[in-house]
């Protein structure tokens, strides 16, 4: 074969994010690459206890074995079975530092698609190659959503759905007449997960067998899968309104009693019917009022200004939270 002598180490998040595949495809890297078969054990561990990133990672060690297989004469994909002296000390393994270390032992050029991962190599002296991942035809949650949709609703077998509407007034609607498959919500699923490593304003929430939660931007996600559900569903909703307490025209009265009396608010309503945009309105009035706000929340799902800090149910106790909010002094919670 005519391969070249350079040797790359990809690691997880250039695996992750199917940004080193496009690179094999496109010719821009050709030469030996090492994988840590390391990787493998670890895909395969986040797989068995449910989580959406070991399914990905293993399907997508899977595309890049056939990737290589079919660019043969310019690419040799070679297992590395051994770890590293150096990292087989450490307990437990991070993978990307056994990349790392891999890319020190063998003077090869780390592959990575972390912005934070480049910054470490770099200190550490290595030669990097940092991937921009660009899907060429777009996010796909950017094409399937307009202006007046709500959520959307990809199941595996059913057609992909929509809601499209206002809180209250709403319309299901299909957005496509072709059953989704697997390999088509898993391709998705991994999208989310890149782009949710990638993006500041984004965060995986909660990640269970069965059950992924992800705030994307201003995408809130919930992907189920077997055995939690009989097969792979997303579903995606984003903010149609932002309104203010002002636009909902309540009585004077009650205004008076909201921001003089309110000790403690019941929001309750249907799916759809608007709870989340109204105690946004309200922690935005309060916030407007010169009170020191905090929510409480989710997923954190609520659209809200830098000065209201947002707390996470899902990363702390109760008693945690209790004790942060006694000690940070909140005016309304």
């Amino acid at each position: 074969m005519g391969i070249e002598s350079k040797v790359y180490v990809p690691d997880t998040s250039a695996i992750l994010s199917g940004a080193l595949r496009e690179a094999l495809e496109r010719g821009e890297i050709a030469g030996r690459l090492l994988v840590p078969v390391y990787y493998i054990s670890v895909f395969e561990e986040q797989a068995r206890r449910g989580s959406s990133s070991g399914v990905a990672g293993l399907r997508e060690l899977k595309l890049l074995k056939e990737t290589a297989e079919r660019l043969q004469e310019l690419v040799e994909l070679e297992y590395v079975y051994e770890s590293p002296e150096v990292a087989r000390a450490l307990r437990p393994q991070d993978p990307d530092i056994v990349a790392k270390l891999l890319a020190a032992e063998s003077d090869a050029v780390l592959v990575t698609a972390d912005e934070v991962s480049a910054e470490a190599a770099r200190a550490m002296g290595l030669k990097v190659i940092f991937l921009k991942k660009g899907d060429e035809n777009g996010f796909f949650l950017e094409r399937l959503f307009d202006a007046a949709t709500m959520s959307v609703h990809l199941k595996e077998g059913a057609p992909p759905k929509a809601k499209r509407g206002l809180p209250g007034k709403w319309s299901f609607v299909e957005l496509g007449s072709a059953p989704l498959t697997r390999e088509e919500l898993e391709e998705y699923v991994r999208q989310i997960l890149e782009r949710a490593g990638s993006s500041s304003n984004s965060f995986i929430e909660y990640d269970s067998p069965g059950v992924t939660i992800v705030q994307l931007n201003e995408y809130r996600i919930v992907i189920t899968k077997p055995p939690f559900s009989d097969g792979y569903e997303i579903t995606a909703v984003r903010p149609v309104a932002k309104l203010s307490l002002e636009d909902y025209n309540l009585p004077r009265k009650l205004v008076e009693r909201l921001e003089q009396q309110a000790e403690g608010i019941l929001i309750a309503g249907a799916p759809g019917m608007g709870k989340t945009t109204f105690a946004q309105a309200l922690a935005e009035y309060y916030f407007r009022k010169g009170r020191i706000v905090k929510t409480i929340e989710s997923p954190r799902d609520m659209h809200l200004p830098p000065e209201i800090t947002q707390y996470s149910k899902s990363y702390a106790t109760s008693e945690e939270i209790h004790d942060v909010l006694l000690l940070s002094r909140p005016d309304y919670t």
